[in-house]
């Protein structure tokens, strides 16, 4: 695709995640007794649509780069998430825009790793309800229930699955002690529940069957 016109600046936030393989009827957590959550929030449905591009030779996966167009949800735009560093990854984000070609802002941070053409690589579609972990000061995390559809656009194969991921919100512990002690509490309840370990590091891989 070709680059666009040149947008407003990124935002930028440092993902804090974990991501849970889980089967189709398993029961969402009992989240009572787990340290720093006071309530949670009743689901929010989002229609999430991402469109994922790279090289021929997918040397932005290879540098653990990710660039995508998604549509639904708060936070829809171009996102570039950046190789992960200590607990997180670095994601910027820019709005949509008109029509599907990278946006010159965005091309520009990319050309950190490729100035090549970039192709379409997968496509993912997710039906994720939302739910809010709240705390004594706000959003301790937000906990996702994800039912994905995946397409490989280069094979057309398609594969679903469902996921769950606990992200870190503003209100989540500071020190990396106190992070490790909510985590660990949470996921007694995430996997008193069914959930397993991730088979694989993100959605696009999976996607294309890594």
């Amino acid at each position: 695709m070709a680059a666009g016109e040149q947008g407003p600046g990124p935002t930028r936030a440092v993902e804090i995640e974990r991501k849970y393989d889980v089967d189709p009827d398993t029961p969402l957590p009992v989240w009572e007794g787990t340290p720093g959550v006071a309530r949670v929030t009743s689901g929010e449905l989002r229609q999430l649509d991402a469109r994922y591009l790279d090289t021929a030779d997918m040397l932005l996966a290879r540098s653990g780069v990710a660039l995508r167009r998604r549509t639904g949800g708060s936070d829809e735009g171009w996102h570039v998430k950046g190789p992960r560093t200590g607990e997180g990854r670095v994601e910027l984000g820019w709005p949509l825009g008109d029509g599907d070609a990278v946006p010159a802002a965005v091309a520009e941070v990319i050309s950190a790793w490729t100035t090549e053409e970039l192709f379409p690589l997968a496509r993912i579609e997710n039906a994720r309800v939302a739910y809010h972990l709240i705390g004594v000061g706000g959003v301790v995390a937000e906990f996702v229930d994800d039912h994905v559809r995946a397409t490989d656009l280069r094979t057309g194969v398609q594969r679903e699955w469902r996921e769950w991921e606990l992200e870190l919100g503003p209100a989540a512990p500071s020190s990396l002690q106190e992070r490790l002690v909510f985590f660990a509490g949470a996921e007694h309840a995430i996997f008193a529940a069914g959930a397993r370990e991730p088979s694989t590091g993100s959605k696009l891989a999976r996607a294309l069957g890594y």
